[in-house]
């Protein structure tokens, strides 16, 4: 008859051993995972606390601080109307369905509706534009805006478009646009429409601001209300001095 051997009692210490280690790991695990969200919690409620506490970005060029009240002027923004005051009219604006004058030597015109033409923009961080070019050349120079990204829709007509990056790459992105086709414009970079076509063409831009600015490059370079010295341009652009100062001295059109 054979004799049941029982089960060593080294084992079974062992066995609870293990159990009550492989419990306390999962207690760990389960600690560290309940740290590490309340940690992503903390992270979240630090950049909420941060995204809320920065400084808005300027919808003028520059704001001088003054002590004078009575000298001062409001920034980022409009006084606001009584709500109880305000009228549709507020919120709506017409004639963008008129064609803008092309007759300059850009071949180009931008009408540009900001606050300043439709008072319930005020604060709403946007603003449009109808861009008329000539056919054959018409050409929206290029520029870039300060406090705003663009999206164009073409309406009619053919436009080369593009944008170009900024240092040190100097990436152009260009592209042939018909009507209905979109082109986005980023933030801040250099940028240009050209009509190619031999019809007059037409485009609505959205910018990211209810006052983006325009700063035409080469109206900025060669039309600074004070010149620069021909020095910088010669240097800076490779030109000789003579022709800086025929540039400096020429007309330079603003087409908006």
């Amino acid at each position: 008859m054979q004799t049941l051997t029982p089960y060593p009692t080294n084992n079974t210490q062992k066995r609870k051993k293990e159990r009550k280690e492989f419990k306390v790991a999962s207690h760990r695990k389960t600690m560290m995972k309940v740290a590490n969200l309340i940690a992503v919690f903390i992270l979240l409620a630090l950049a909420s606390s941060f995204v809320t506490a920065y400084d808005p970005s300027p919808l003028q060029d520059f704001c001088v601080a003054i002590d004078d009240a009575n000298s001062a002027v409001l920034v980022n923004g409009k006084l606001c109307k009584n709500p109880g005051l305000a009228t549709p009219d507020d919120f709506s604006y017409s004639g963008l369905d008129v064609p803008g004058n092309t007759s300059n030597q850009l071949g180009a015109r931008v009408n540009i509706i900001t606050a300043d033409l439709m008072p319930g923009l005020n604060t709403l961080g946007i603003s449009l534009a109808r861009i008329d070019l000539a056919p054959n050349g018409g050409l929206n120079p290029p520029h870039y805006h300060p406090r705003g990204s663009e999206v164009l829709l073409v309406l009619e007509g053919t436009l080369y478009a593009g944008f170009v990056t900024s240092n040190p790459d100097h990436r152009l992105f260009t592209k042939i646009l018909k009507p209905g086709d979109l082109f986005v414009f980023p933030f801040g970079l250099i940028h240009f429409q050209l009509n190619i076509g031999k019809t007059p063409a037409v485009a609505i831009a959205a910018l990211t601001s209810q006052n983006p600015g325009v700063n035409t490059v080469a109206n900025a370079i060669f039309g600074a209300s004070r010149p620069l010295y021909p020095e910088v341009l010669t240097t800076a652009f490779h030109l000789d001095k003579k022709l800086v100062e025929d540039l400096q001295s020429q007309e330079w059109v603003n087409p908006t």
